[in-house]
């Protein structure tokens, strides 16, 4: 299912929304050739730039992208010469007079209808669609492939990206984010589970397997162990609004990459450091492989991205200062003001902290988005959504 939410339109009520439309996005369905059903849960939403009243927006489960066009009623025509006001077509004899229909106001109808269905292109999950600078095309991407569409043409993509090797044996790495560059439509990049950032320019080649840059940070070889190359996978890739940047998501860590420089990264925040002595029982309940998500705000001085216990982390990047806050319904009282979280990672707990045994690990933020140009966030906390906005003077 699919919620659209919209600002209320009262002065004073900026991160106030109400519900503005509910629709099935996908349903499931059942893949006859391997045996195995596709769930209808939506992986990604991406929204087109608006053209006209109508939004547009692109959505996706496993397997298939849908557009979806979202529009508004709120008149009906009145007076059709040929049928009655409840629909019933009339007697062409009984017309005498020739009717001006005329628009009368009815009550606000929003209608969402898909207009493309984009499927029978990926063999494997979808993780990341990408809509480009040029409005026309776009990107979505699987653990091997990442595929060009056109937003006009269902039946066909280009693949661009292919890593598949010829023996699967030889498997080492998997796509795990994709996203094209806010201003270049040349540019794209993709993140791997090797913890590697890989730039394509699409001007030099149709099929982008040789990459333009490679980013890559070099790995202490003394804090190596067990864990290091499941932590390191990338699980998400954004730009910034200007394009200069890039920030990636690990499991531990945020990092912010100019992309200038591809041998290391050139920021890197802690989100739950405390963590490291837990991966073992983390590997365990399978929270390891957990794939958060990071967001920019809308000049680029800021970034944030969620945790465990419902903790999302956001970090000034001109102060160097960070925070943890904390999304749950005890706190979230119109109005209320958020108190920051404190971790205590061991020895002697003060009196406002947690400590980090006593951690919820089945609550966890994985979603996390900044409005374009006010100081309003969204936080998706497993079924529930929480909106904040900073404080009014």
């Amino acid at each position: 299912m699919l919620y659209l939410f919209q600002n209320k339109s009262r002065p004073h009520s900026k991160g106030e929304y109400n519900v503005y439309s509910t629709f099935q996005s996908h349903e499931p369905e059942f893949d006859y050739l391997k045996s195995l059903e596709i769930e209808e849960k939506i992986n990604k939403i991406r929204w087109l730039p608006q053209q006209n009243a109508a939004h547009f927006l692109l959505s996706t489960n496993d397997k298939t992208i849908k557009l979806w066009k979202i529009s508004e009623r709120d008149k009906r025509a009145e007076g059709y010469n040929l049928k009655d006001e409840d629909g019933r077509l009339r007697d062409p004899f009984r017309i005498t007079a020739l009717r001006v229909p005329v628009l009368k106001p009815m009550d606000l109808m929003v209608e969402a209808s898909p207009r493309r269905i984009f499927a029978n292109a990926h063999t494997y999950h979808i993780n990341s669609i990408s809509v480009n600078s040029d409005h026309e095309t776009y990107l979505s991407a699987d653990d091997l492939r990442i595929n060009l569409w056109h937003l006009e043409i269902t039946d066909r993509s280009f693949n661009i990206v292919d890593i598949k090797p010829a023996n699967m044996e030889e498997l080492t790495e998997v796509i795990t984010a994709a996203e094209f560059h806010p201003h270049q439509c040349n540019v794209l990049v993709y993140s791997s589970s090797k913890g590697t950032i890989r730039l394509c320019d699409m001007r030099s080649s149709a099929l982008c397997d040789r990459h333009s840059k490679f980013f890559e940070e070099p790995e202490d070889p003394s804090s190596r162990s067990f864990f290091s190359e499941i932590i390191s996978s990338i699980s998400d890739v954004k730009f910034s609004h200007s394009g200069r940047y890039m920030m990636t998501r690990d499991y531990l860590s945020v990092k912010v990459w100019d992309l200038n420089m591809e041998s290391r990264p050139v920021e890197t925040h802690q989100v739950h450091e405390y963590l490291r002595s837990k991966l073992c029982s983390l590997y365990e309940n399978d929270c390891i492989f957990d794939k958060f998500e990071c967001c920019w705000n809308g000049p680029d001085s800021a970034i944030m991205t969620g945790s465990y216990n419902n903790f999302f982390r956001m970090f000034d990047r001109n102060s160097r200062r960070d925070v943890t806050l904390e999304a749950s319904r005890e706190n979230s009282k119109p109005r209320a003001s958020l108190k920051p979280r404190k971790v205590c990672a061991g020895g002697k707990r003060k009196k406002d902290e947690i400590s980090v045994d006593s951690l919820d690990f089945n609550k966890k933020i994985l979603h996390t988005a900044w409005h374009p140009t006010d100081n309003i966030i969204a936080v998706a906390a497993t079924n529930n959504l929480y909106i904040f906005q900073d404080k009014v003077n």
